[in-house]
């Protein structure tokens, strides 16, 4: 993660950007090309929004209290609900027991593919968040080793399709191993003690798991998909202000965690619970903020490779429900209507 001089730099650079893209082809497909009307202001109500550990962004706005600041002169009140795992911020927003949660791409496109009402409103980060890790005193160097055995796994999450895809990438499939669909933590604590032999971790668990001597035995950032904020379709029809807001928070937010990494950093640790030097090297060496936030083409590119995935593992019906969701997810004109400017620090 770069630093930025100043917040007046970095939000002068976002807006920048944020031009440059308006002139551009940057919506992905069929996704709307201007901002929604956002004519008339909810009132009242509370807004259910997700934070977690795998973005920082969302921790950085909970501890700081700028989303309920910039909504409380419309009298809503912001309830905050963690999510452990993509999957678990899905099956809240498919449930409606939150209107905005994070995501890693793949999981947005596999819910969407899936028939879950959602559209994706924002980037939070380009994350090297996912690995295959083996115990400290593991003899096995390679994915290909892994075949006939126990591998730990969150089904519908990134660390997940990174399995899949790095068996594929290095000759072997699903069926050469046995799949143990844990949650990220649970699969950690089966890996130390014995019960599976890998695991696709995801930071800052793995890079917590590092400090303890756990291996990284394969790394791709490019099988890492983005993170995506999503919101559920009823809550953008029916408050679009109050999503703008959500928005507008989260590219102050960035903006912020950019020139201050320590201090994300730190927010990371206490939240997560793991050393600060551990949360500091998610944050400046596996997370990428510097990033546009506006849905478009380069999410469209990556998901395109993971679709098919879903399909052959069986997640998926067919790829006429991946084709279908890739030109439905993003949404775009939130981003690219964002003024961090509107939101006080």
């Amino acid at each position: 993660m770069r630093r930025t001089p100043t917040i007046v730099t970095a939000l002068a650079a976002a807006a920048a950007a944020t031009a440059l893209l308006l002139t551009g082809c940057v919506a992905g497909e069929g996704s709307a090309a201007e901002p929604k009307s956002t004519s008339g202001t909810t009132q009242g109500g509370t807004l259910n929004i997700d934070f977690a550990t795998y973005n920082p962004l969302s921790l950085v706005i909970k501890k700081e209290g700028w989303l309920e600041k910039a909504l409380k002169k419309q009298g809503i009140t912001v309830n905050w609900v963690q999510s452990a795992g993509s999957n678990k911020a899905n099956e809240a927003l498919r449930s409606g027991a939150i209107d905005v949660g994070s995501t890693a791409g793949s999981a947005a496109l596999l819910a969407r593919s899936n028939g879950s009402p959602i559209k994706t409103i924002d980037i939070f980060s380009q994350p090297e968040w996912s690995a295959i890790v083996v115990g400290p005193n593991s003899d096995i160097t390679s994915v290909e080793q892994l075949k006939g055995k126990q591998v730990a796994a969150t089904k519908g999450t990134d660390p997940y399709f990174f399995l899949l895809q790095a068996l594929e990438a290095n000759g072997l499939s699903a069926g050469d191993v046995t799949i143990q669909n844990l949650q990220h933590a649970d699969g950690w604590a089966a890996l130390q003690n014995g019960s599976v032999q890998a695991w696709s971790g995801l930071d800052p668990i793995m890079a917590n798991a590092e400090k303890s001597g756990a291996k990284l035995i394969y790394r791709n950032v490019s099988f890492n998909t983005y993170g995506f904020l999503n919101a559920t379709e009823s809550f953008l029809k029916d408050k679009p202000d109050v999503a703008q807001t959500v928005v507008n928070t989260y590219e102050y937010a960035r903006a912020w965690a950019q020139e201050h990494p320590d201090e994300t950093a730190q927010i990371l640790s206490d939240v997560a619970g793991i050393d600060k030097q551990v949360a500091t090297t998610v944050i400046t060496e596996r997370t990428n903020l510097d990033v546009s936030p506006i849905p478009g083409d380069a999410q469209v590119k990556v998901l395109k490779k993971v679709g098919p995935i879903f399909v052959e593992s069986g997640d998926v019906r067919a790829q006429s429900d991946i084709d279908a969701a890739l030109k439905s997810l993003l949404d775009p004109s939130f981003a690219k209507a964002a003024d961090p400017s509107a939101i006080a620090g």
